[in-house]
């Protein structure tokens, strides 16, 4: 008699996806329409909210990867959320000498995956709600959900809520997010 428990779980999925900001034709982020028929790279370069980002994946040398075939899930951080970062952090991380570092943070956003937030709110549901992520720069991260939005707890606990879902790519999906996510150490 399973019945029950799947109509409990699917109306706790659609309760918490009801609080989300879901995908729309071309949704706009940063003040530019993002389009599901160009890359993440085409779209991010237009976004207003996300020129720190842009500079620090050309920076690392990340543009070509991410314009690349993927799919690519991509936990995009806003300018705002770089400038919580203490004081110089993101201008030393743009330097040369740091491109190892920088890359491994930007990569611990990106998960080899096409996870639209359905699947994700859907992995910590049935991981009883919370479920580790592992991403291409080998960061592990948690998933779990609070008053309907999904969030994200670093390797430092830092947590990231994610501000708006689903911007669909041709290589992937871009979630945005208001924090910095940091490797364990």
């Amino acid at each position: 008699m399973t019945h029950p428990i799947r109509f409990a779980t699917l109306t706790a999925a659609v309760a918490l996806c009801a609080g989300m900001v879901f995908a729309q034709e071309n949704p706009m982020v940063g003040g530019a329409a993002m389009y599901a028929d160009k890359n993440i790279i085409e779209n991010a370069v237009n976004s207003a909210d996300h020129t720190t980002l842009v500079a620090a994946v050309q920076a690392a040398g990340l543009a070509e990867t991410l314009s690349g075939a993927g799919p690519f899930t991509v936990f995009a951080p806003t300018n705002e959320a770089f400038a919580k970062l203490p004081a110089g952090t993101v201008e030393s991380l743009l330097k040369p000498e740091n491109k190892d570092q920088l890359t491994k943070i930007l990569t611990c956003h990106v998960v080899a995956a096409n996870a639209m937030s359905t699947d994700i709110v859907g992995m910590i549901e049935a991981d009883g709600g919370s479920h580790k992520v592992g991403t291409v720069g080998g960061c592990e991260f948690t998933a779990s959900t609070k008053d309907g939005k999904v969030m994200i707890e670093d390797g430092q606990g830092n947590v990231a809520t994610v501000t708006i879902v689903d911007v669909k790519q041709s290589n992937g999906v871009i979630h945005v997010i208001d924090t910095v996510l940091l490797p364990a150490s």
